[in-house]
């Protein structure tokens, strides 16, 4: 069953609570409204408000089909906005969406896929009834603002795993996973830049366009929202790029680490290629041999060994190799 929240505004005052299926004359002074809030509706029950408040059936379409992008439409002297709900879940953002039917003296808002109740926002605005009291286009504000406010626990989240990365990139190697996740928090974020910028489109629009049901004054309040959608593309915008440096700078130091432990490598090959030479001669069991019947061939040889390993020691780590 889907929650409906039907109540009629008289001043900025909750009056009464209306009947989905009851029609509502209100005066033209824009002085009382109704809001209709609906949570996964069936096709039947948006109709029935499509004929009591003249809905649009384009309008009334795209608000049953889940997965639209954000937009703003006018039908005559009614618009028709969408906006795109985005929360976290499992390091994944899930979409949602709202769409919103403005008139004169209604505003009806259809959710699908978004946790988020409009209670807290409807307390909110009941709170203050002398902004509540300036019409419906007041109530699209603050909306649309309750979406985008969604916008923001969602990259700070993401910012503190990204910084995590930073600081396991800088104490060890990125593993498969971790380097998997990079490419899938991409990816997230240019999905999430794609749902981002039509959300700047619309708040825009209501910002700077002449719309019906939109007073001059409410303009101010939707420049805050197009303010808000800016900082939260910005700060995507950074994550996406912070990624890539992770991952590059992760390549580099793995570079970096590499060529030291081969230096490492070929340090120690030239050090014990001496006693492995000099072994490798005497190992081959000639009569004539350099101190072979010496007292003293075997010292002085495994002196010389030592002599010139101890050396290249020495060489190589003040080459720093190693």
């Amino acid at each position: 069953m889907p929650v409906i929240a039907a109540y009629l505004y008289r001043h900025g005052r909750r009056v009464r609570e209306i009947a989905i299926d009851e029609r509502v004359d209100c005066p033209i002074d824009r002085s009382e409204f109704v809001w209709i809030g609906l949570t996964d509706p069936c096709a039947q029950e948006v109709d029935q408000l499509r004929q009591l408040y003249g809905l649009h059936p384009l309008a009334v379409e795209d608000s049953l089909k889940d997965g639209q992008l954000p937009k703003v439409d006018v039908y005559g002297d009614q618009l028709f906005a969408i906006g795109r709900t985005a929360y976290l879940d499992g390091g994944h953002i899930v979409y949602g969406q709202t769409a919103v039917f403005l008139g004169h003296s209604h505003i009806i808002t259809v959710r699908q896929g978004s946790v988020r109740s409009h209670k807290p926002l409807r307390a909110h605005l009941e709170a203050s009834p002398d902004l509540l009291g300036q019409g419906c286009d007041y109530v699209l504000h603050a909306i649309l603002d309750f979406i985008v406010d969604g916008y923001l626990p969602l990259v700070t989240a993401l910012e503190d795993e990204v910084a995590a990365m930073e600081q396991r990139m800088l104490d060890t190697f990125l593993d498969r996973a971790e380097i998997a996740r990079i490419f899938a928090l991409r990816r997230e974020l240019m999905r999430f830049d794609r749902i981002l910028v039509p959300m700047e489109e619309v708040a825009r629009k209501l910002a700077k366009n002449d719309l019906p049901c939109i007073d001059g004054e409410a303009r101010h309040y939707f420049r805050d929202v197009l303010d808000h959608v800016r900082r939260v593309e910005a700060m995507a915008s950074g994550l996406r790029e912070v990624l890539t440096s992770v991952f590059e700078f992760s390549n580099l130091i793995e570079q970096q680490r590499t060529g030291t432990i081969t230096r490492q490598l070929a340090a120690w090959a030239a050090i014990l290629a001496v006693p492995t030479a000099i072994a490798g001669i005497y190992g081959m069991n000639f009569e004539h041999m350099p101190e072979l019947h010496s007292p003293y061939g075997y010292p002085v040889t495994l002196g010389v060994i030592l002599t010139v390993c101890v050396s290249l020691y020495w060489q190589f780590r003040k080459a720093r190799w190693l």
